[in-house]
């Protein structure tokens, strides 16, 4: 398939770009990288956050403003007219007539597709509950091949919640669209959702599952370590029951990786990666933080039509 016009669509889930399309993304965002722009001079971001974020809120906004834009929004819900009972189709109506486009991060799944039903202006999902975070995958994608040179031909191992991780929910669907093989490691209660590790066997891509990561740094590329998150367990008794789960990494363990082995992490992290990681060559999730800029940037600029 080849590079639809991106101008003007929504990005609510990582089905709803191509291969093509994300390769274009990456592209742009390289190029971005290497030359400023004030592409989108003059227009207006809709930021509306009614989930607490860091990186991402900040990069869309430092993305915006890079490319010669402006912001608009909130970073908490409680600061919105929602707390009045007004809804959220609602509150976009209005939002709709003052911004050229969204980016839009919720607690509900659905939520931000609900949003984009709302409105004509094109919507960026943010994260949505426990179900996708496209942008993150493409900050992810674009850092893999950044840090390998390429994004067939790996062996990647994802661990932690991968029942409730959005970030992981959509980086399975990116990397289906390439030749890697998956290493899917998880406490058992907390294993890849069906519907996901169907799409990779649709998508022909091998992958295997796992209760542990040592026994396999000697022959992974990359190594995505996420957080078991608190805010999506209903009952915080199950929290506690596999919150330790799993090792954490540390600079010893790496001693057994190959010297091309990358560590991502999405952040923040609470009790996955020890510090004395950081100091090594194997430590990448600072780089991978610092390119969610140029990939928001990319993003903006073919979603506004600024880029064909």
């Amino acid at each position: 398939m080849g590079v639809k016009g991106l101008a003007g669509r929504d990005l609510l889930s990582m089905q709803d770009f191509s291969k093509d399309e994300i390769l274009k993304v990456l592209a742009v965002a390289k190029k971005l990288t290497h030359s400023p722009s004030k592409v989108l001079q003059g227009k207006l971001l809709g930021s509306l956050f009614f989930e607490a974020s860091t990186r991402t809120r900040l990069s869309f906004e430092a993305a915006m403003a890079r490319l010669g834009g402006t912001s608009i929004g909130f970073a908490d819900a409680s600061v919105s007219s929602v707390t009045k009972g007004e809804s959220l189709r609602d509150a976009i109506g209005m939002v709709e007539k003052y911004v050229d486009f969204l980016v839009i991060r919720h607690p509900n799944e659905g939520a931000v597709r609900l949003a984009a039903e709302a409105t004509e202006k094109p919507v960026i999902n943010a994260g949505d509950g426990a179900n996708q975070h496209p942008t993150q995958t493409l900050v992810d994608l674009y850092t893999i091949q950044q840090l390998q040179g390429r994004l067939d031909r790996l062996k990647i191992g994802i661990v932690g919640d991968l029942k409730y991780g959005r970030t992981v929910h959509s980086l399975v669907h990116g990397l289906s669209h390439f030749s890697c093989e998956i290493f899917l490691i998880s406490p058992d209660s907390l294993k890849m959702p069906d519907t996901y590790k169907e799409v990779l066997y649709r998508n022909r891509v091998r992958y295997h599952e796992s209760q542990e990561f040592t026994t396999l740094l000697p022959e992974l590329d990359i190594l995505y370590m996420t957080r078991i998150q608190r805010e999506r367990f209903a009952d915080p008794a199950e929290y506690e029951q596999v919150r330790g789960s799993y090792p954490l990494l540390t600079a010893d363990h790496l001693k057994r990786a190959k010297s091309s082995l990358k560590v991502l992490h999405p952040l923040p992290r609470i009790n996955e990666i020890a510090q004395d990681v950081d100091g090594t060559p194997h430590a990448a999730y600072v780089q991978q933080a610092g390119n969610g800029i140029p990939v928001r940037k990319a993003v903006l600029a073919l979603l506004g039509g600024a880029i064909r």
